[in-house]
């Protein structure tokens, strides 16, 4: 077992920078022993290490990172951490209602964790690629307003942990890839909105906010789902100010109960009736609620009230209808989907 290994299993003393290259250096000349890759991620989602490790991490992959050579700082990202009960995909819902609303949106995501189907997986039925660079990306947005990034974004570091693994696969000991996620992800926009599912994971979130160049804002709720909810008080926890309670009814109607947010066996049709603004309450309030916080976040709007009428009016106006429509035309892998 190597020496950073011992560590991070022992929990004995922070591991530093120079360790993690060290580390990194070896994977990508094939030196790592063998199981030592699914060994350290099975022992980082065991149990989460301390910050200075955890920083150090952050630091070593974004070291390792290209520059992006672009940035968006008007757009805002939604991304959850996965986890808690499953519910449709909320975010993607949440990000074409904002674009409709004109707040610039490119969202990062993954595959399911524990949902039904992740921001990937949905975006893939519906026939809508993912952005393959930052050019692309930039080329989306100024397009259609909004862009769903690919895996490029996330450190090659993952993707070369994830095939040292086999059989096995990130889902079985990668849960710790999901939890940090949303922070793995060099997207250079303007402000990240990112619910948190386990409330134990809020402080090493925290830590990762304050550590991140861009507004951030951690949101959860006692339903322990990686999103707003309208059904439910809700927690917000800025990196740039105090956090603040979302009362019940205080931001969005109080109407309809947590099963409105439990996923339909077509989630295509679920989709397109929660963008219609007809499926039920809780569901398309809680869509609404986040595409709220979006419009917020970008500065777009300055009171709750203001942007939830808006994203209600993008819903049943038909202008996220349109926008879905329009994201799909615009790509011919889409039209043919």
């Amino acid at each position: 077992m190597t020496a950073l290994l011992t560590r991070l299993v022992s929990r004995d003393g922070p591991i530093d920078v120079a360790a993690w290259h060290g580390l990194f250096d070896r994977l990508a000349d094939r030196r790592l022993y063998r199981g030592e890759g699914a060994a350290l991620l099975a022992s980082l989602s065991t149990a989460m290490p301390d910050d200075d490790t955890l920083r150090a991490l952050f630091d070593c992959l974004d070291e390792r990172r290209a520059d992006p050579g672009v940035a968006f700082p008007d757009a805002v990202n939604i991304v959850g951490t996965g986890g808690g009960p499953r519910t449709f995909n909320v975010s993607t819902a949440a990000a074409i209602v904002a674009a409709a609303m004109g707040v610039k949106v490119v969202k990062t995501g993954s595959r399911a964790y524990t949902s039904k189907l992740g921001s990937v997986d949905l975006l893939e039925t519906l026939g809508i690629p993912l952005t393959e660079s930052f050019a692309h990306t930039a080329d989306r947005l100024e397009k259609v307003g909004v862009a769903f990034a690919g895996p490029f974004v996330y450190p090659v570091e993952i993707a070369m942990l994830a095939t040292q693994i086999v059989p096995l696969d990130l889902r079985t000991v990668g849960g710790f890839v999901n939890r940090v996620g949303p922070f793995l992800a060099a997207m250079p926009v303007g402000a990240q909105l990112t619910g948190f599912a386990d409330e134990r994971m809020l402080p090493s979130l925290r830590m990762l906010a304050t550590r991140a160049p861009r507004r951030v804002w951690l949101c959860g709720n006692d339903f322990g789902a990686d999103e707003l909810v309208s059904c439910a008080d809700n927690f917000v926890h800025p990196n740039d100010a105090k956090a603040f309670r979302l009362r019940l009814g205080s931001a969005a109607p109080a109407e309809g109960t947590f099963d409105d947010l439990l996923p339909w066996s077509d989630p295509v049709e679920q989709f397109q009736a929660v963008l219609a603004g007809t499926g039920p309450a809780a569901g398309v309030h809680t869509v609404c609620l986040n595409a709220a916080a979006l419009g917020l976040l970008s500065g777009r709007f300055t009171e709750w009230a203001d942007a939830f009428a808006a994203a209600l009016e993008a819903m049943r106006g038909g202008a996220a209808t349109e926008l879905l429509a329009r994201v799909r035309a615009s790509d011919p892998a889409a039209v043919h989907a």
